[in-house]
């Protein structure tokens, strides 16, 4: 049985709250579901979810929902929840083999980005995402995979054993530090449940050598269809698709005598529960405290006070995590960084947890800790002020009207989402406009004592949870036990003072700048643009879409760029964007954040090698204010010490261990093999923090933004020109320029020939990690672009064969192949992995001997076919995007592309390339002779 005490403590409030919002309002008890999703049940018990959604059109979404992960193992059976969920990928009663992947990426659906798999501790689910529904007997296909995955896997041992290899490479390349420190704090911070060893990946000594029934019999007790749901959401016809899964499904017989879903308990804890860890790769102090509550129950969660409750919890959150960023602005802040959130307790999803984290200063970790639990403590005895939660309420309230104003612009993927929480979790399943019109009747009659007591009440005296992990390393003195208690019962004791909410209602710019005009507007018809001149030079590029309602995206860009800079300012160069750090005008950061609540804008500058732009976004309602922060982000970067110090301190923290993760010179090994000893690469360290001069950034950051003349502005989504115009004028055509054009400077040259480094390294879990690129002179051309993509998956497709599934040497490798156009137009072929020490050599081998056999015989027609399949899927989507748009129109500017659109022959390009088309292509790469080849390895 669950506990019910926290929650109820939490309840309690909550319909308090309720009572007094109804007691003004139409009650409302039970939270409606969404009726256009078709929700049902087969006589079998297995349950369906269907919903038709035409975005993206003439596409579809498969998922299978299994109520079962690894807490289902028994210790014998660790891991093989996670094995199992691998086999359903290698051989089912229709699909043999491989022949599923196969088949899918024939029809343009790519194994591992829309073909995957997840299981966790209490779920396991399946997706196939994105389904052409006009390939010819796709959706029946896809069912039929559904159906095999639920009830019909083959677990051949030949392919169980095969698979053996490639999940110890698959937790070989996870378990990082994180990892480690995690699996240490389970059987301590979750003592007493059957939580406390349940990591989905098992040990590798079951993983290695379990008999094949022992597998069998995991699959044959928990995957069955009382446990099990399917959904189907995409642009389909919801009674054909009722009326197959009814057919399909329905022979999938139910189990007698079926084993019992526990949903397991973590007890409770009256004396706080403390975990110390410590790891010899991981790069700072961070401690974390839990406030446990029983989760709510799943029959609560269809009802109104759930929604209160979390919607009380969440802007808990929000309210006190702004006050730890108004903390770290402050000079000499205790912490690197704080947070709180409510969710989960770690794994479990019988406990629910307020959670507070801190990055603590290895000097100071006690004063990191006592600072982040003072602002709990504080916010528990006085609660939030009104100021607080009126922002607050505007940024929720304007996230729900975002959402309201797209929801005919909905994805399938987040109705599939929906779905599934609703089926594994009874997560509530209201539609957009049901959840629009609750909360806007809701909001705004939870008052700020509701939120106090809450507040009050979430933060107990007991479940208390304590985890601290630090380097494993020599001269640093970490809490024990005991000084970690007295940290809490110290400031539970201290006398606070209530916080102080300081709200500037000056106007973002007092005095309006003097407006120019608009010279000149064409029509591009050919990109179906309005392009302007502005009186100051500026030229500006208008691309209206209908994608989002509520959203239009600028950038701004102008080329030069840091390589204009000196190579002795590389400090400062690593750091301009510190720019900004004390805000705009007479704001500081938090000030503008204060100033913006109740809005969607943003604006962010960003200078790199060779070029400098502003990116920012809105809601059309927020033109205004996004194009008076533009216009703030050219002229007024506001200089504040105190945000400069915090910079600082943080940046500190963050280097002072970086050495102790091997990566870091695994990196630096191949950024030195790249570039050579091009300072332009130097990597910051601790002691370079103190020589950051930040007087000299911000008259850099102002060199580059000074002269708006040489700038070109885009504005992507629901632009309307005539609101837009006066704004251009007002704010745009009003920024300084004098007149001058610039380029940047040709520097980050990739060296030539053949370089080589191996060299070994000491790490925690013993492997290799290999990283190959070749680089030759290529054109930068539309066809060539789309083949060294397709270069790439290809060479996916292949590695994937022979490396993983043939030699089970990697979990996978990563081939990406990309045409530059910067410093010089150059082809750029990138493959890494990381593998056991002993399989390294046959890993490189196999990679060696893949790009030989596409040298000397090309690709396979049948992968050619399905990558093109997948790139013509793929681009049917993106091209539907404002994102896709706004980087064809930047792409295009940097290289001075004036011509025809590039969607207008794309289809045709694509179609045209052949494998013969192929083999030259990488031919005439790998004859040019430029190769790096870096290996880290462990040590024997």
């Amino acid at each position: 049985m669950i506990h019910k005490r926290n929650f109820s403590l939490l309840f309690i409030l909550v319909v308090c709250c309720v009572l007094s919002i109804q007691a003004q309002q139409q009650p409302i008890s039970v939270i409606p579901v969404d009726s256009s999703i078709r929700v049902g049940k087969l006589d079998n018990g297995l349950t369906y979810y269907i919903r038709h959604n035409a975005l993206p059109a003439k596409r579809a979404f498969f998922y299978i929902a299994q109520k079962v992960g690894a807490i289902q193992e028994e210790p014998q059976q660790r891991g093989l929840a996670h094995f199992l969920e691998h086999m359903c990928f290698n051989g089912t009663k229709h699909f043999p083999d491989n022949s599923m992947i196969h088949y899918l990426e024939t029809i343009g659906v790519k194994f591992g980005e829309n073909l995957n798999a997840y299981t966790s501790v209490d779920e396991t689910v399946y997706n196939i995402d994105n389904v052409p529904t006009t390939a010819a007997g796709a959706i029946d296909s896809c069912l039929l995979i559904l159906h095999d995955w639920s009830n019909d896997l083959t677990l051949d041992p030949k392919e169980i054993d095969k698979e053996r290899g490639v999940i110890n490479e698959e937790w070989r390349m996870r378990n990082s530090a994180q990892q480690r420190l995690q699996e240490a704090m389970m059987p301590v911070i979750l003592a007493g449940s059957k939580y406390a060893d349940s990591m989905p990946i098992g040990t590798m000594d079951v993983v290695m050598h379990f008999k094949p029934q022992v597998l069998r019999d995991y699959y044959e007790k928990w995957y069955r269809p009382d446990l099990q749901g399917v959904v189907v959401v995409g642009d389909i016809n919801v009674d054909e698709v009722e009326a197959k899964i009814k057919r399909l499904f329905a022979d999938i017989p139910v189990q007698s005598n079926v084993a019992e879903r526990i949903d397991y308990p973590v007890p409770d804890n009256e004396a706080p529960i403390v975990f110390i860890g410590k790891d010899k790769e991981t790069t700072g102090v961070g401690a974390t405290v839990y406030f446990k509550h029983d989760a709510a129950p799943d029959k609560m969660k269809n009802n109104i006070q759930y929604l209160t409750q979390d919607y009380i919890l969440d802007i808990i959150n929000m309210m006190l995590n702004a006050r730890y960023e108004e903390m770290m602005q402050k000079p000499n802040p205790p912490f690197t960084g704080a947070g709180v959130g409510y969710g989960n307790f770690f794994v479990s999803k019988t406990k629910d947890a307020f959670t507070a984290s801190v990055g603590c200063k290895e000097s100071d970790i006690e004063g990191g800790m006592k600072a982040m639990l003072r602002e709990v403590y504080r916010a528990k005895e006085f609660g939030f002020t009104q100021g607080e939660y009126d922002r607050m309420r505007a940024d929720y309230l304007r996230q729900l009207e975002s959402a309201y104003n797209e929801r005919n612009k909905q994805k399938s993927k987040g109705y599939v989402n929906a779905c599934v929480r609703n089926f594994l979790d009874s997560a509530p399943m209201a539609s957009i406009e049901q959840c629009y019109s609750i909360y806007n009747v809701m909001v705004p009659q939870v008052s700020l004592s509701a939120i106090n007591d809450v507040m009050n009440k979430v933060v107990t005296d007991h479940n208390i949870v304590i985890a601290l992990t630090a380097p494993d390393k020599e001269g640093l003195t970490i809490p024990t036990k005991e000084e970690l208690l007295s940290i809490i019962s110290d400031v539970r004791t201290e006398k606070l003072a209530a916080y102080v909410d300081k709200v500037t209602n000056e106007p973002l710019i007092a005095t309006l700048p003097k407006a120019g005009k608009i010279l000149s507007t064409k029509k591009n018809l050919l990109m179906r643009t309005t392009e302007m001149t502005l009186s100051n030079g500026v030229k500006v590029v208008i691309k209206k879409t209908d994608f989002k309602k509520d959203a239009i995206s600028m950038q701004a860009i102008s080329k030069g760029g840091t390589s204009l800079f000196p190579d002795n300012d590389m400090i400062d160069i690593n750091n301009i964007g510190v720019a900004t750090v004390g805000g705009l005008g007479r704001f500081s950061t938090i000030d503008l954040q204060k100033a913006l609540s109740g809005k969607m804008v943003s604006a962010q500058p960003s200078i790199s090698l060779t070029t400098e732009g502003i990116g920012a976004g809105c809601s059309p309602k927020d033109l205004e204010t996004m194009m008076q922060l533009v216009y703030l982000t050219f002229t007024s970067p506001r200089k504040d010490m105190n945000a400069f110090d915090s910079y600082k301190m943080q940046l500190k923290s963050q280097l002072k261990n970086q050495a102790m993760n091997p990566n870091s010179a695994y990196q630096d090994s191949i950024s030195k093999c790249i570039y050579g000893n091009n300072p332009r690469t130097m990597r910051m360290k601790e002691d370079m923090v103190d020589k950051i001069d930040y007087d000299k950034i911000i008259e850099m950051y102002k060199e580059r933004f000074k002269n708006a003349g040489d700038f070109t502005f885009f504005f992507v989504g629901n632009v309307d020109e005539a609101i837009l115009k006066p704004y251009l004028e007002q704010y745009v055509a009003s920024l300084p320029s004098d007149g001058k054009k610039e380029d940047s400077k040709k520097m980050m040259y990739v060296r030539s020939g053949i370089i080589t480094n191996e060299f070994e390294k000491k790490q925690e879990t013993p492997k290799s990690q290999v990283f190959m690129m070749l680089t030759g002179d290529k054109k930068h051309t539309q066809r060539n672009s789309m083949m060294a993509d397709m270069l790439g998956q290809l060479l996916d497709i292949v590695y994937t064969k022979t490396i993983r599934e043939g030699a089970s040497a990697a979990y996978s490798v990563n081939c990406q192949c990309d045409l530059s156009s910067y410093p010089k137009q150059q082809l750029m072929l990138k493959i890494s992995f990381s593998t056991a020490p002993e399989k390294k050599d046959l890993a490189m081998k196999l990679v060696a001997e893949g790009l030989q056999n596409m040298i000397k015989n090309g690709p396979e027609v049948k992968d050619m076919e399905k990558v093109v399949e997948y790139k013509l899927k793929n681009y049917a989507e993106t091209v539907k995007e404002n994102a896709y748009w706004m980087s064809m129109l930047t792409q295009r500017w940097l290289l001075g592309v004036h011509g025809r659109a590039k969607g207008k022959k794309y289809d045709s390009v694509l179609k045209s390339i052949t494998a013969k088309d192929l083999q030259n292509f990488v031919a005439d790469l790998y004859k040019q002779n430029n190769r790096i080849t870096v290996t880290m390895t462990s040590p024997k």
